[in-house]
């Protein structure tokens, strides 16, 4: 989701897309997700110090139309038909109003927290388990339009991720951005790859991932399943999340590139890759939002993560979970900006030290 939105912010800071402002900011599907409706609970005060984005990445199996992708597509994307929706990457992109340095800061997918109007749950089931609750109750009231069932549906799904980490974080989130299986390999794509460095060969059947030690360059479903692999690492999700953080760094970097910005061609296809694969909130006017956040768009980001208790944590039903503690997380995610002490993000315990050096800034070498 990060490279879209900052493949956003490079096609307005090279003044390439004043040119096409109508094509870029009409074309980018948007969302109601930020109004509560009647009986929803209310979003923490506005003043919390920053600007704060939710990128959500999900699972689903489908365009961004909600149109079914077909099985040769999802080979490409080494992933399956299922059903219902998991939103197993979700970041808080914090921009503090004082032009301190911004913190992507993720959240795991199987933090055990509080969902609002349902009690407690892996925080990446939020999204999906309410949009099937809509889906049920659209139908029972005879709607037979399935293209708004399927935008009713997302919108309280959409609408539910955003309330559920809002009460994690206690921090009101100001804009939505969200992407797909199929545009995240679309944007790699569009990129011609991005550069990773990892310390082992490893390899995992579930998410397809089969790596070489050292520094390769992966796009499309290659790099689909080097940032969704979480087995055969030593520390599980939160070695996902690293994967995750050091792909985006490697990703940020060459999108901001001078041979990416110069490149007419990589340009267009970033334009419709973004066209294609995120839904934002309907208040976000991209072009705006590009000139307010150049330290994000030069790079000059924090990657951390939540503080966590410990990944191996048991549900009263038995699920296995990660464990939060909520004091620290919520004193944490305010002193990112100030509003608190900082304390430490979440590390694996008892990670190893990285063994190798790729050679290439802002490309880290990771497990």
């Amino acid at each position: 989701m990060a490279i879209g939105l900052v493949s956003l912010l490079a096609l307005g800071a090279t003044g390439y897309a004043y040119v096409t402002k109508d094509k870029l900011q009409d074309n980018v599907p948007t969302t109601d997700v930020l109004t509560p409706r009647a009986g929803e609970p209310p979003a923490p005060p506005a003043d919390d110090g920053a600007t704060d984005i939710l990128l959500v990445g999900s699972d689903a199996r489908t365009d961004a139309q909600g149109n079914p992708l077909p099985l040769s597509m999802l080979k490409s994307l080494r992933t399956e038909e299922k059903a219902g929706i998991n939103t197993d990457t979700v970041i808080l992109l914090r921009i503090p109003k004082n032009g301190g340095k911004a913190s992507a800061v993720s959240i795991p997918r199987d933090s055990w927290v509080d969902v609002p109007g349902r009690g407690q749950a892996k925080i990446n089931s939020a999204y999906g388990v309410a949009k099937a609750h809509a889906e049920e109750e659209d139908r029972a009231r005879g709607e037979r339009d399935q293209a708004k069932v399927a935008r009713d549906s997302d919108g309280a799904g959409r609408r539910a991720l955003v309330q559920t980490v809002q009460d994690l974080t206690q921090v009101r989130v100001d804009h939505y951005a969200e992407i797909n299986l199929l545009g995240f390999y679309l944007l790699t794509e569009a990129l011609g790859g991005v550069p990773v460095c990892l310390n082992h060969a490893t390899t995992d059947k579930d998410s397809g991932a089969d790596f070489r030690r050292g520094v390769q360059t992966v796009s499309g479903g290659e790099a689909l399943s080097f940032v969704r692999q979480r087995k055969n690492l030593p520390g599980g999700d939160l070695d996902r999340i690293k994967r995750q953080q050091a792909f985006l760094s490697s990703a940020l970097r060459k999108v901001l590139s001078a041979g990416t910005l110069a490149s007419p061609s990589t340009m267009n296809g970033l334009m419709d890759a973004v066209h294609r694969s995120i839904v934002l909130d309907d208040g976000l006017d991209v072009l705006e939002f590009a000139q307010q956040v150049k330290g994000v768009a030069s790079g000059d980001l924090n990657f951390t993560t939540v503080p966590v208790v410990t990944t191996n944590g048991r549900s009263a039903d038995g699920q296995s979970i990660v464990e939060l503690d909520l004091p620290s997380v919520r004193k944490f995610v305010a002193g990112l900006v100030g509003r608190g002490p900082a304390g430490g993000g979440g590390a694996a315990a008892g990670s190893p030290m990285l063994q190798l050096d790729s050679g290439l800034p802002g490309v880290p070498c990771v497990d």
